[in-house]
């Protein structure tokens, strides 16, 4: 897929502080990066606003944008955290140009979910307001992110660590990246599992079927990464 970005026009949905704009950039592609929050602030100062970048701090449902105006349409960790994921995927479809795709993901049921401590911490932090919200994130992160580093080459103590253990940490996935960055990472992925205020569950064929009611072509579906990965392409019109 990001082979095959030069010069398309891609809508990334919830953008925070610009993983993916970063990749979506280096593909020589046109970016429109968005997200509700003031993580737009962020993706601003890590990736300009330039003839190939623009950035709009918008919400999913009342997009600025006229429809069907994009090639790609890339929404991923977000569209769980909406009031109503399946209205989520139909606005972002929405802007999706004939012939183009639409790129989503969205959390599953899994056992973990259930044997965590994330859940009790997320009880809390989620009421608080967002500045004390990220400092008592920050707070977990210093306790718990030397344990994580600690044991990062231990398996057996880095399963029994993650029930403990509220925050979100990416050693095992990502080895080759410093430390400073998979801090950076953990401090914000951690922050926004343990304060949104909406955490939805929906199995693949939930996600199919919505895609396939909105009227999407080539579907692919499956688990994988955060839960269920999907994609579909928008129907040619026809003359």
């Amino acid at each position: 897929m990001w082979s095959q970005l030069e010069g398309k026009q891609v809508l990334e949905c919830g953008c925070g502080a610009g993983r993916f704009t970063e990749i979506l950039l280096a593909q020589r592609a046109s970016v429109t990066s968005i997200d509700l929050s003031e993580a737009v602030d962020a993706n601003q100062e890590n990736f300009p606003q330039s003839e190939t970048h623009r950035i709009a701090q918008a919400d999913i449902f009342r997009l600025p944008f006229a429809r069907q105006q994009f090639d790609l349409v890339l929404c991923l960790g977000v569209i769980q955290h909406t009031p109503n994921p399946e209205e989520t995927i139909a606005c972002l479809y929405d802007q999706v140009k004939p012939g183009g795709a639409l790129i989503i993901d969205h959390y599953t049921h899994n056992f973990s979910e259930y044997t965590k401590s994330a859940p009790l911490f997320r009880r809390y932090l989620r009421r608080l307001s967002p500045e004390k919200g990220i400092k008592a994130t920050e707070w977990l992160v210093n306790i718990f992110w030397p344990l994580h580093k600690m044991t990062r080459h231990f398996y057996p103590a880095q399963m029994l660590l993650s029930r403990i253990s509220p925050i979100l940490c990416y050693y095992r996935l990502y080895p080759d990246l410093d430390d400073e960055l998979l801090r950076e990472w953990a401090l914000l992925d951690t922050h926004d599992s343990l304060t949104d205020w909406y955490r939805h569950f929906r199995t693949r064929g939930q996600v199919r079927r919505t895609l396939e009611n909105l009227g999407l072509q080539e579907i692919w579906c499956h688990y994988g990464g955060n839960g269920v990965e999907a994609r579909g392409k928008r129907p040619l019109l026809l003359h």
